[in-house]
């Protein structure tokens, strides 16, 4: 079979004019028009712009809206808001993709998917479901840690590294099971009743990639959530991107935004762990120390009260030769005082006597009848009389006694 090659001159289009003269022709067919769908995997950007899906039924479109248009809306866009949008169908030309620009957008109600994801979050909610108190707090440093994802998920590869980088000494048990598709839910649920079942980890981490929300649905399910809230392990939930949000978003212990950021937030950087670890070890050694120096301190102190007993018996002899020593020589001392005392009232007694008196120059006279004479009435005129000296004796005749 032939080919059917142009002749030779023929004009050959490149892929740019082609796509140029695309987007024009649309342009020139399709002018402003508002547009009737549902808004899907809203993704704003840091420049203001505007990316998302509109949808119905049976089909879906690219749209972007630009940072002037989206700056003046008086409303915030979400998933699931059924809206109507006035935009210029054309072809973004880098890439060949149909896209609709936004000049404008007004509600238009919520779509039916987004109504079913506010009724059961209102109705769970109002069950306590979603309470503060109720929810478990997770583990600082775990022992090791589950994973409840699809074994093909992106999310299961992201959560895996980022273990690995923080803290490879961490083990990781997958429950796999599916993330996307009808009855994804239910097997999630079961895989997390496993886990609990096996209680082989101290944290578990439910995650999943971002998507649309019918890619997210499961993880709007009933099932799912009162799962999340029977396990006796406390869950992370990481689905999807940061402006993501599920029923089992709000139903976890602790929702995390991203699955890497469920992973960051369950596992301790290793080097911080080992810098704590060296620190307390150091702040022991010091405690320690002093308490042993606190302890010797005080063996000392009471070694010094402490006392032999062969020590305290010749301590206590000294003591008594001592003791002797002193008794012996205030003995002797009150002895001489008392010898020097008699002498003294010996020599006053001697001189006191009659015959020291009797040779101080006195004498003693007695009548007749011995007895001492002190007056002259005891004697009578012509009465003999004796006159002991200290030398000697007298005898006497009384002459005359005179007055």
């Amino acid at each position: 079979m032939a080919l059917d090659f142009p002749p030779a001159g023929a004009p050959v289009l490149s892929v740019s004019q082609l796509l140029r003269s695309a987007r024009d022709l649309l342009e020139r067919r399709f002018p402003l028009q508002w547009i009737a769908g549902e808004i899907s995997n809203l993704r704003p950007a840091s420049s203001g712009h505007l990316y998302f899906t509109l949808k119905d039924e049976a089909a879906q479109v690219d749209c972007v809206m630009f940072k002037s248009r989206a700056a003046a809306l008086d409303w915030e866009p979400a998933d699931g808001l059924r809206v109507e949008v006035r935009a210029l169908v054309t072809l973004y030309e880098p890439r060949g993709r149909f896209q609709l620009n936004v000049e404008a957008m007004r509600r238009a109600g919520l779509g039916p998917l987004y109504e079913r994801f506010l009724k059961l979050k209102d109705q769970l909610g109002r069950e306590g479901l979603f309470d503060p108190g109720i929810k478990r707090p997770i583990p600082q440093h775990p022992r090791q840690i589950g994973v409840v994802t699809s074994l093909a998920a992106a999310a299961l590869r992201d959560v895996l590294t980022t273990l690995t980088r923080r803290n490879p000494s961490i083990p990781v048990i997958v429950y796999p099971a599916p993330v996307q598709g009808e009855g994804a839910a239910a097997k999630l649920a079961q895989a997390l009743a496993t886990a609990n079942a096996r209680a082989e980890c101290d944290v578990l981490l439910l995650v999943r990639g971002g998507g649309s929300i019918e890619d997210l649905w499961q993880f709007n399910e009933e099932a799912l959530a009162r799962a999340i809230r029977a396990s006796g392990i406390p869950v992370v939930v990481g689905v999807g991107h940061e402006t993501d949000f599920t029923i089992a978003d709000f139903a976890a212990d602790e929702r995390a935004p991203t699955p890497t950021a469920a992973a960051e937030l369950v596992s301790p950087p290793l080097r911080a762990f080992l810098s704590r670890l060296a620190e307390l070890a150091i702040r022991l050694g010091r405690e320690t120390g002093r308490k042993i120096e606190y302890a010797m301190q005080a063996v000392d102190a009471l070694s010094r009260r402490l006392v032999h007993p062969a020590e305290r018996l010749r301590t206590s002899g000294q003591l008594l030769q001592q003791l002797e020593k002193r008794l012996a020589s205030a003995t002797s001392r009150r002895f001489e005082q008392l010898r020097a005392r008699i002498g003294l009232a010996g020599a006053r007694l001697a001189n006191l006597g009659h015959t020291a008196v009797l040779a101080r120059g006195y004498s003693v006279t007695l009548n007749m009848n011995d007895e001492i004479l002190r007056d002259v009435s005891q004697v009578a005129d012509g009465e003999r009389i004796v006159t002991t000296l200290a030398k000697g004796k007298l005898e006497s005749q009384i002459l005359k006694k005179l007055r």
